[in-house]
């Protein structure tokens, strides 16, 4: 190859590596590791995608309203390297979720912990330490 069309593919390379990589964010831009959330709801919607997993519950607050929160996981390697699969989590499900509310959105937070109805206790796969 001549020496211009490498130079060019290279940066082409480069450019897409580095504009990837700068769309994933940081847990602790978006997440806030000191307003821990701990819900129990029934999950109304999962998708089970990358880069990161996310599911939604409906949640009863303290004056009988029901919201619908909105929960990121890991990528879905990830759960399943820590124990999930497709069917670990299904609309209709209650469960309890243990995490971080978000820094600007609300009714949305990342997951630490999920508890199933059955009492297995699944992680969520999110780094705090980003």
């Amino acid at each position: 190859m001549k020496p211009k069309v490498v130079g060019l593919v290279t940066t082409i390379g480069l450019l897409v590596v580095a504009i990837s990589a700068n769309g994933h964010h940081s847990f602790a831009s978006v997440f806030d590791k000191e307003s821990p959330i701990n819900l129990t709801g029934t999950v109304t919607k999962v998708e089970w995608m990358n880069p990161h997993t996310w599911f939604y519950i409906d949640v009863e607050n303290e004056d009988g309203v029901v919201e619908n929160w909105a929960l990121e996981m890991g990528s879905p390697n990830t759960l399943v390297r820590r124990g999930w699969n497709h069917n670990s989590l299904q609309v209709g499900h209650m469960v309890t979720v243990a995490g971080f509310r978000a820094r600007e959105r609300e009714l949305t937070g990342a997951v630490r912990s999920v508890t199933l109805s059955t009492g297995e206790r699944l992680f969520g796969a999110q780094d705090e330490s980003r």
